[in-house]
Order: structure tokens, then sequence, then C-alpha cells
């Protein structure tokens, strides 16, 4: 069938003949392997409209607006993510990559497919829960980190009981799905500062004590990478409050200081990072104080000795001659 010419399909054709091979294929009938064939092909015409082929360009603007409020009035966007474990490998592909592009649509200032998405949470929902199933996670993946960067959607991901699945995909067996997904919960807890801020102040306890199992994981790469999350979302500015909540907690405090015991030289340095912001401030609750003020000793000559090999991280050692010096000088609140 040529791709141009006369017997070309219109938007509405195609997007038509898409969702009845969808459906065909959700039911699993004597004709799923004809309607396998007529998805791909069906993806690969509405590919073409939106990314143009070797040999034409991308469809005109107005082509590409029909074929959008095509896919907002079938509802196809849900249909094919709720049926993407049953298109094929290239199929899976294809659908990530024209979501993203109708995504990233925008008329003026406005962004179409995310407002017709804010009016359809099912559909983030259901990609969420993409991370459950191996052979399609990873394309869920691309999909949801390119909405985690409108904020509408990321503050509807984060705001959703589903969002607590990620400290379980985050840990699953397969390495590939576990670093995926924990590439997209970064995402989701850094991109929008303002939306995370307010986010991780509101549900303080709830994420914490979610956190802190990642950071007890029996997992070598989840324990690092979680820690590395912790110290950057700690030293990022719009996270003061939770900030300053987090390290008055003693429980934190040991916590750190046994991980900057750990065997993992990485994990070590992640920790003393975290460790810091606790010498650092200047309004130490008394618990805090006296977990320091007893171990003043012992950090200091720990100290002394820890990442000598680091000679030319010169931040980092600044860093350290600085806790050292704030370590040596602490002193007992008077009256207490």
């Amino acid at each position: 069938m040529p791709l141009f010419g006369k017997s070309q399909k219109g938007p509405a054709e195609v997007v038509k003949a898409l969702k009845e091979a969808v459906n065909s294929l959700e039911k699993g009938d004597k004709k799923a392997e004809k309607a396998q064939e007529d998805v791909s092909k069906n993806l690969v015409l509405i590919k073409n409209m939106l990314y143009g082929t070797s040999d034409a360009e991308p469809q005109a603007d107005i082509i590409v607006a029909q074929l959008a409020q095509e896919l907002y009035n079938s509802n196809l966007l849900l249909l094919l993510i709720q049926n993407l474990n049953r298109i094929d490998f290239e199929g899976k592909k294809d659908v990530a990559q024209v979501f993203n592009n109708i995504l990233r649509r925008q008329i003026g200032t406005r962004s179409p497919t995310v407002e017709y998405i804010c009016t359809k949470p099912e559909i983030l929902f259901t990609l969420m829960t993409g991370y459950e199933h191996q052979e399609i996670a990873l394309n869920c993946g691309t999909m949801l980190r390119e909405c985690a960067r409108y904020e509408a959607l990321a503050k509807i991901m984060l705001y959703s009981d589903d969002f607590y699945n990620f400290f379980r995909y985050v840990e699953v067996s397969t390495f590939d799905i576990a670093s995926d997904a924990f590439s997209t919960f970064k995402e989701l807890l850094t991109r929008h500062k303002i939306l995370c801020a307010d986010f991780l102040e509101m549900n303080y306890d709830k994420v914490f004590s979610h956190y802190q199992r990642l950071l007890n994981s029996e997992n070598y790469v989840t324990r690092r990478q979680s820690l590395k999350l912790l110290g950057e979302l700690l030293l990022d500015r719009h996270n003061f409050t939770v900030m300053t909540r987090y390290i008055s907690n003693p429980d934190n405090l040991k916590l750190m200081m046994n991980m900057l015991k750990e065997r993992s030289r990485n994990i070590q340095f992640e920790a003393f990072h975290v460790f810091k912001v606790f010498v650092a401030n200047p309004n130490k609750p008394k618990p805090i104080l006296d977990i320091l003020l007893r171990n003043q000793e012992k950090l200091v000559e720990f100290l002394m000795r820890f990442h000598t090999d680091r000679a030319e991280d010169e931040q980092f050692n600044d860093e350290k001659a600085y806790l050292i010096r704030q370590i040596k000088e602490l002193k007992p609140i008077p009256g207490h």
C-alpha cells in the first residue's frame, strides 16, 4: 500500500483500524495473528505520520492535530497501554514513540495531550503498574519519564497510592528493570522542585518509613543509589524543611554513622555526604549533639583516616577538614 497517493488512509481511518485490531487482539480469538499484523501495520502508519520516513516528511500540523483528536476521542492511548504485553516487540517500541511524540505536542503554550491525560489519570496508573510485567516494564518506563517532565502529570503520580509501589519496583531482581524504575522514581522526586518539596513535607512519615527500607536493603545497588539520592534531596535548598526534620532524628544519624563503616567504599562515601549535614547543622537538637559528643574522639580519629587516598578531590578534603574541626569544637549545651 503506498504511503502517499490516493489510497493513503487519513488519521480517522488509521485510528479506527488500529482500535479494531487492538480489540481483536484483546479478545484473543482465532484472528489474533491477523490482528497482531494489523496492529503493527497501523502503528507504523501512525508513527510515519508523526516522524516521517526516509522518503517522506512528517505530516502537516493539521493532520497531526486530527490524529491527536482521534486518539483522544477513541480512548486508544489507554487501550494500547492496557494491551502492550499483547503487542509484538517492534510494536511496543512504536507505541512508546507515538505516545511520547503526541505527549510533546504543543499549541502555543498549551500541551493538549497533558490536559487530556489529566482527565484520564488511569493512563498514568496503567503505565506505573507496567513495572510489574517484565516484558513491558522498559517501554512503560520510557513513557513515564516523558510524562514526569510535565508538572501536572508528575503531581498526579506523586500523590497517588501507586507511587509507593516504586519502593518495591526499584528492588526487583531484574537489574535493568530495577535501574529503570529507579530513574523514574528519582525523576518524580527531583524534577519539579517546589512540587517535590511540598509532597515530601506533606507525606514525610510515609515516604521516609518506606525510604528507610531502601537504605537497609540487602541489595547493594539499591542501598547505594538510594543513599546518593537521599544526599541530593537533603542538600537541595527547596527541601530545607524536610532536611531539618531528617537531621533532627537521632535514628537517622546512627544509621549514617553505621554506613560510614560499611565494607563498600562507595557507600561510605555517599554516607559521608549525608552525615556532614548532621554535623554542619548550627542548631543541633540535644539528642543529636549527645550522640556526636559521646563519639567525639572516635569520630575525629575515624575521619582523619577516612578515604585519605582522595588527595585530588579538593571539595571532599575541604569538607572533611571542616567536619573534623566542627566535631573537635563540639561542647555540651550549658545547664544540660
